[in-house]
C-alpha cells in the first residue's frame, strides 16, 4: 500500500484524486477502524484557512473568536452529516466500485464484533 506524502494528503483533503498508486491507501483510508476521524481531519483541513482569514479580520476578537467557532461547528456538521457519502464518493473516483467502501466497512464492522464476542465466549468457559 502506498501513502501519499504530506502534499498529495492535503491535495487528497481538499478532493483532490491521487495517484493511481495510492488507490489501495484510499479505500484504507475510507474504510478503516478510524475512517471518522480521518474524515473530521480532512474536514478541519478544509476549513483551517476560512478560520484564518476571520481571525485576521478588523474588529473585536470575541466577535472574530466566536464567528470562527460558530463556523468549525457549522463546517463539521455539515461535514459529519455527509460523511458517508463523501466517503463512497472518494473510493469510487480512486477507481473502486461503487458500494467497496460501505461493504468493506460493514465487513471490518463484523469481524470486530465478532472477535469481541468469541473472546468474551472464552473467556465464560
Amino acid at each position: 500500500m502506498s501513502r501519499p506524502n504530506p502534499l498529495q494528503w492535503v491535495w487528497y483533503a481538499y478532493g483532490g484524486k491521487l495517484p493511481d498508486r495510492c488507490a489501495e491507501w484510499v479505500l484504507h483510508d475510507v474504510t478503516c477502524r478510524t475512517w471518522v476521524l480521518r474524515q473530521l481531519a480532512r474536514a478541519l483541513m478544509q476549513l483551517a484557512p476560512l478560520c484564518v482569514v476571520v481571525l485576521l479580520l478588523p474588529g473585536p476578537l470575541s466577535i472574530r473568536v466566536w464567528a470562527t467557532v460558530l463556523g468549525l461547528l457549522v463546517g463539521l456538521f455539515y461535514s459529519v452529516s455527509a460523511m458517508v457519502e463523501t466517503a463512497e464518493h472518494r473510493a469510487i473516483k480512486h477507481g473502486h466500485a461503487p458500494g467497496l467502501a460501505r461493504e468493506t466497512r460493514e465487513l471490518y464492522r463484523d469481524v470486530r464484533r465478532e472477535t469481541k464476542w468469541a473472546a468474551r465466549r472464552r473467556r465464560e468457559r
